[in-house]
């Protein structure tokens, strides 16, 4: 008789975007940029010392985190990737099964899968019609159980984001005893300026943790380097709850690197900005409903012809990210792709 944990049998299994060869795959948000040649060259060097166990504290990368954001090294909390994070606050809020996390849904799938990992409840809050947080009901969700709120902006998978006000509001209602994480992870691709910034917030909201990675326009994403930014007393906890050596010598090699060449890899999110619009205007124009949105992706509201186009895009050798029965996610790339996308949508049997 074994002891493992039943409730694992129901637990949703993450599904990463597939990767068919000769295919364009369109499905993970990842930048189609490899890393600069000076990130490179880091990478490679902090290679060399694979021999060695990494610095367990990351103090080299917390620190230059910390110069590039403005804020105190002890405010820091680095992790393997910024789902590892989301797991780690988990952990360090909930301890018993009645503990709640509050989260939207339809959002980053991760979120029902570490609030079950960690042995808590999650609670779920319907998106509005437009496909954006709800962050009125949220707060009404949030009772005497909940310890932890997940906040995604831009919203993986639809896009959309939270404006300022509605967050500070947000915060206001929550109240300070309840943990709210702002995940940024699409934070580099944002234009909108009514959109919320977790850094201006995190100062006066002492329960405020932001969320960031390096995967996405920094172009680490095999490398699963993550931080969050919160008080001192949060990030501790966080440290606390992190498994030892999470993050190689490569990835805080690589992480320092690209913090030191921010402004070259940052320069290309000006062109995903460029082609989200192209992309979602030449879909909207064929008649699907895509919202806004401020990531490197958009999303297609198919409902129940999810299935059937994400299988007519693969027939078309383009891989997209379905999310039954909601509709599908779709990487903005290069220009080539977007138009091999966009010819496969517009010839879709709606």
């Amino acid at each position: 008789m074994t002891t493992i944990r039943a409730d694992l049998d129901g637990l949703p299994a993450y599904v990463p975007g597939r990767a068919v060869p000769g295919a364009i795959k369109l499905a993970s948000n990842e930048v189609p940029l490899p890393p600069t040649a000076p990130v490179l060259a880091a990478i490679a060097e902090a290679a060399a010392g694979g021999n060695r166990y990494p610095d367990l504290a990351t103090v080299g990368l917390t620190a230059r985190i910390a110069q590039a954001l403005g804020v105190a090294p002890e405010r820091i909390a680095t992790g393997c990737g910024s789902v590892s994070i989301c797991q780690q606050l988990v952990q360090a809020t909930c301890l018993h099964p009645e503990d709640e996390v509050v989260f939207a849904w339809r959002s980053f799938e991760a979120y029902p899968i570490v609030t079950q990992i960690g042995g808590a409840t999650a609670r779920t809050v319907p998106l509005t019609d437009d496909f954006r947080h709800d962050l009125d009901a949220m707060a009404a969700a949030v009772g005497p159980h909940t310890r932890l709120v997940m906040v995604c902006s831009p919203n993986n998978p639809t896009g959309t984001v939270v404006t300022r006000a509605e967050l500070e509001r947000f915060l206001v209602a929550v109240g300070p005893d309840v943990v709210v994480a702002f995940d940024e992870a699409y934070r580099e691709y944002v234009t909108d300026p009514d959109a919320a910034d977790g850094l201006a917030l995190v100062d006066a909201h002492p329960n405020l943790v932001v969320l960031r990675t390096f995967s996405k326009a920094y172009r680490l994403a095999a490398l699963r380097v993550g931080y969050a930014v919160a008080s001192p007393e949060v990030a501790t906890a966080l440290r606390k709850v992190c498994a030892p050596f999470s993050v190689s010598s490569v990835a805080q090699a690589g992480a320092i690197a690209a913090l030191d060449h921010a402004d070259e890899l940052l320069a290309a999110c000006a062109e995903v900005v460029t082609e989200r619009v192209r992309v979602r205007d030449a879909l909207t124009a064929a008649g699907f409903t895509v919202p806004p949105t401020q990531a490197n992706f958009v999303w297609l509201a198919l409902g129940g012809r999810t299935a059937d186009f994400a299988a007519h895009c693969l027939e078309h050798k383009v891989v997209v990210r379905p999310f039954h029965p909601d509709g599908v996610r779709v990487t903005v790339s290069t220009p080539a792709e977007n138009d091999a996308f966009l010819d496969a949508a517009t010839s879709f049997p709606g």
